[in-house]
């Protein structure tokens, strides 16, 4: 076997980039909020849903800040019900006591 071939591939980590702070995160340490083709907007946990999509790192001061300037609403292209602010403010208040 070649020096090559014995080399193992790095797998690169998507990046995304948090709302909030605008900062550059791995993808799986984001939550996504994610607007389907029908107009529903879901957290997302899994990165898998279909739809417009929208990142926030796991710090409530993040959270504040982009729900303050609208930040939700502009990047998913339309109103975010107040119900998906409750739960995901729940979820990083649970993080946070982690």
């Amino acid at each position: 076997m070649s020096e090559a071939q014995s080399v193992k591939k790095i797998k690169k980590m998507p990046e995304r980039r948090c709302i909030g702070c605008m900062e550059s995160f791995n993808k799986k340490d984001l939550i996504r909020v994610v607007r389907s083709s029908e107009g529903e907007v879901s957290l997302d946990f899994t990165g898998k849903k279909s739809g417009r999509g929208a990142y926030i790192c796991k710090k409530t001061e993040c959270f504040k800040k982009a729900k303050k300037a609208g930040r939700f609403s502009k990047n998913l292209n339309c109103d975010v019900p107040e119900e998906i602010y409750v739960k995901l403010e729940a979820e990083l208040e649970e993080y946070d006591k982690k």
